[in-house]
């Protein structure tokens, strides 16, 4: 059985929502799963387990939230190497770009994607909750 994190920061409680699907699909795979706010989040969190997922949503100018999930990134970047890694968030302007911003950095690191980053706009309808179990069943598999 695998162990998956999800390591996650929500303002409006929609990337949270999104963690909580992705668990679910996870833990119908059979995994052990865990979902954690950055902000109790430790760099444990990310090197204990076999697999690991970062939710955020997009930010100011299409960037990840800097008070908490920066920092807790720019520390997990080091330490992904190999591992196998989910990016999940809601956006409510742009494009999303920093969703493909994001993977491109978690690409830089070695870490292996299970899937291209999970973006779902605003708070995720039936098919958003969908594609985010989806989502956790990759990563379980992976």
């Amino acid at each position: 059985m695998s162990k998956i994190n999800i390591i996650y920061w929500t303002g409006t409680g929609n990337t949270e929502a999104m963690a909580n699907a992705i668990a679910e699909g996870a833990k119908g795979e059979g995994a052990e799963v865990e979902i954690i706010p950055v902000g109790d989040a430790t760099i444990e969190d990310v090197t204990g387990v076999d697999k690991v997922a970062f939710g955020c949503p997009a930010m100011g100018a299409e960037e990840l939230e800097d008070t908490e999930m920066r920092p807790f990134m720019d520390e997990a970047n080091k330490v992904i190497s190999g591992k196998k890694v989910a990016i999940f968030g809601s956006y409510e302007w742009a494009d999303g770009e920093w969703m493909r911003t994001w993977q491109e950095e978690i690409e830089g690191t070695g870490a292996q994607l299970v899937a291209d980053g999970l973006a779902v706009y605003d708070n995720p309808d039936e098919d958003g909750i969908d594609d985010c179990k989806f989502l956790g069943r990759d990563l379980a598999k992976a």
